[in-house]
């Protein structure tokens, strides 16, 4: 499988994920406050993954925000080696961009 991370940012491009594209649909109406959207994204990737792919994309975007929420809240800091290897990724999805980057980031330019 070829992965294309890019396509996270860039929807247009192919993800090289079975079922990337619907996956991605669903994970931004998750998000949001359309309940016909996310009804309608449930649907399709019900119908290109089967209905176990609904449930489990539920439960890992329930479980990234709780965890995230929990590492925000306790200001839990990246090693310096892995902002290191993450550098290159972290840049061509622009996560550096993100207001909350700014505590990440000051590990990246300690080293």
């Amino acid at each position: 499988m070829d992965v294309n991370p890019e396509s996270l940012v860039r929807p247009e491009l192919e993800t090289g994920v079975p079922g990337g594209r619907e996956l991605l649909v669903f994970s931004d109406t998750v998000l949001g406050s359309d309940l016909g959207a996310l009804n309608r994204a449930r649907e399709l990737l019900a119908d290109v993954l089967g209905p176990a792919a609904v449930t489990a994309a539920t439960v890992t975007a329930a479980a990234f925000s709780k965890n995230d929420r929990i590492a925000n809240g306790c200001g839990i800091s990246i090693n310096p080696m892995a902002m290191k290897l993450m550098g290159d990724i972290r840049e061509q999805l622009g996560l550096n961009e993100f207001r909350s980057a700014e505590n990440t980031l000051r590990f990246m330019r300690a080293e």
